[in-house]
């Protein structure tokens, strides 16, 4: 069935409205919920700049590189999403709907898209992609990070979406350029 572009775009907005609430209400035990907390805390870049710091000291091959990688997509996905969130304005689910609630702060306003998605998931690919035996617990760090993000009210579904497709986006591009 053909709709008209506003139509789609409120059916959507409708879905994803109704994924959010449906995934903060299926994850209400509050431990799972501290545990997504805590992985949203260190998506806030705690771990990201502790890595950053000890990387070039463990003696690690391509150690060096991994960092400026990590350090330059880091900028760039920083420059981009800051730019994305002003120009879109999205505000959180917990601000236009009462049945989703807060529960761990938020650096800003907006909603989209997830800067804590797009860097988990950008460095993720990169520091998998030089040091491969770390490959499952990344990712799985990567994925906690982007469900607590909806889970605990800061996001839509497709806000963090989005997220992992530009994550992987930058990241590939810097890999593809400086392998």
């Amino acid at each position: 069935m053909w709709l008209w572009p506003e139509q789609q775009r409120a059916r959507w907005a409708a879905c994803d409205l109704r994924v959010a609430i449906a995934l903060q209400r299926a994850v209400a035990q509050p431990m799972l919920r501290l545990v997504l907390a805590g992985a949203s805390r260190l998506g806030d870049g705690v771990a990201w700049y502790a890595l950053l710091l000890v990387l070039p000291f463990t003696g690690a091959p391509h150690a060096w590189q991994c960092m400026l990688q990590m350090l330059c997509v880091g900028t760039i996905n920083l420059v981009i999403y800051r730019h994305i969130k002003r120009r879109i304005g999205r505000y959180r689910p917990f601000v236009n709907c009462p049945d989703i609630h807060a529960c761990a702060r938020t650096l800003d306003q907006f909603s989209f898209p997830s800067g804590h998605t797009l860097h988990a998931v950008a460095f993720a690919l990169l520091l998998s992609y030089h040091y491969p035996a770390f490959t499952a617990p990344l990712w799985a760090f990567a994925a906690l990070v982007a469900v607590s993000r909806v889970v605990l009210g800061l996001h839509y579904p497709s806000d963090v979406l989005a997220s992992v497709a530009g994550g992987l986006v930058t990241a590939g591009v810097a890999l593809w350029a400086w392998p």
